[in-house]
């Protein structure tokens, strides 16, 4: 089929790679330089109009968006007005990304577990609580943050000033809302699924690393690394999440005239009540999907129409783990250093794949572009396997003026959950 891929980064890189080796034609919009075998458009994201011109003109069978910026403009609203396959949530759906409040609603409606909360339009009401609630206690900013617009408070110090940057400047671009949650204790973890109206195939687990530096330590960023899927986390706990939290927000949604269809992704918390939500996004994790699809064996576009016309799927994962380790520039996330020559990558073993996301070519060179850089897989027969080839490839790489975690995956040989 021809395919259309809306998007950019690594997440992007991943699904286009997967539908390049299921034998389609792939187009991404805009794509980046590194997207080997696929057709880059020069469509922004968000130009939707432009999207539904070329989809149309070059005869798209199926299109598959990638960012939540994409969706947030009405991409798929569109695309569906003019009769086109786009895999994805409307608008009004995607309001489970685009608004922390509007999701926290959507839990309460529908009983799904997660931290109470309080949620404030102005900064002396917001401010008011944290010092009535005390500390430690996470703040959010209610709209669109690239992933980086919570802070999880130890103190009345730290949460006051997560106030303070979210109401007075554009740290996490423009905000109108915060919402203050009680602090959770507990292993994250990440379960997606493919939604369809009350229709749910869920995937396998994956774990994504938040914090920029080893031991959980530093700022929120996008994620700095991810593997799936999770050997300590027992299969009840998996099912009780896809039943308590996957199903009754598909069911809530369609319920309220709003259907989700799309990938949905659940942040989760493994607490001593069971699994709870930290958050849900409207579209695949990054970098969780570059863990997840080099497991994928069954061909990505057979689960989405299966999703789609209501059937179920039995879905085949390699019996392996995949490991992503993100290179990310100094300075990353606040003010991430640009321009730095990344070279040493023909010396990777041929099964290492790179997922580009923040970087370009100029004069046959890999230079930095961006905030999280690339992300380097390997996909083995156990996790324990992929860590070290994952590590030894990028031991290979010449990466000046980047850091990387590296404890990725280190969680799972500590415990069973």
């Amino acid at each position: 089929m021809n395919v259309l891929v809306i998007g950019r980064g690594g997440r992007e890189h991943a699904l286009a790679w997967k539908l390049k080796q299921d034998g389609h034609n792939v187009f991404v919009a805009p794509g980046n330089d590194f997207m080997e075998g696929m057709t880059c458009v020069s469509i922004n994201e968000t130009d939707v109009e432009a999207l539904v011109h070329f989809a149309e003109e070059k005869e798209m069978e199926w299109t598959i968006v990638g960012p939540e910026s994409s969706l947030m403009a009405g991409v798929v609203d569109t695309f569906r007005n003019k009769g086109l396959n786009i895999f994805g949530p409307t608008k009004a759906a995607a309001l489970l990304e685009g608004s922390k409040a509007f999701a926290k609603e959507i839990m309460m409606e529908a009983g799904i577990p997660t931290a109470a909360y309080q949620a404030f339009t102005d900064a002396t009401s917001a401010l008011a609580y944290i010092e009535k609630l005390g500390a430690p206690l996470v703040v959010k900013a209610d709209g669109l943050a690239a992933g980086k617009g919570v802070t999880v408070a130890f103190t009345v110090e730290e949460a006051e000033a997560a106030v303070r940057d979210i109401f007075t400047t554009d740290k996490f671009g423009q905000q109108s809302q915060v919402v203050i949650e009680e602090f959770l204790e507990g292993e994250e973890f990440s379960l997606m699924a493919f939604v369809s109206g009350e229709h749910v195939i869920p995937m396998v687990t994956s774990q994504d690393h938040k914090r920029a530096y080893d031991g959980d330590a530093g700022p929120n960023t996008g994620g700095m690394g991810a593997y799936s899927p999770m050997p300590h986390l027992v299969e009840n706990v998996y099912q009780e999440a896809v039943k308590t939290v996957l199903e009754p927000l598909a069911q809530t949604m369609f319920k309220r005239g709003t259907p989700f269809e799309g990938f949905l992704y659940a942040g989760l918390i493994l607490t001593s009540d069971g699994p709870k939500v930290i958050e849900f996004n409207a579209r695949f994790g990054d970098p969780e999907t570059e863990a997840i699809v080099p497991n994928l064996k069954s061909p990505l576009l057979d689960v989405i129409e299966a999703v789609v016309r209501q059937e179920a799927y039995p879905i085949e994962w390699s019996d392996g783990y995949t490991m992503g380790v993100v290179i990310a520039a100094k300075g990353y996330p606040e003010r991430p250093i640009t321009g730095q020559v990344l070279s040493g990558f023909e010396s990777l073993p041929q099964d290492v794949f790179v997922f580009h996301a923040g970087t370009v070519r100029q004069d046959d060179q890999v230079i930095g572009n961006g905030g999280r850089l690339l992300i380097v897989t390997a996909t083995r027969p156990t996790l324990l396997e992929a860590k070290t080839v994952v590590y030894e490839a990028i031991s290979l790489l010449d990466l000046p003026e980047t850091f990387h975690r590296t404890d990725i995956g280190s969680r799972a040989f500590t415990q069973i959950i």
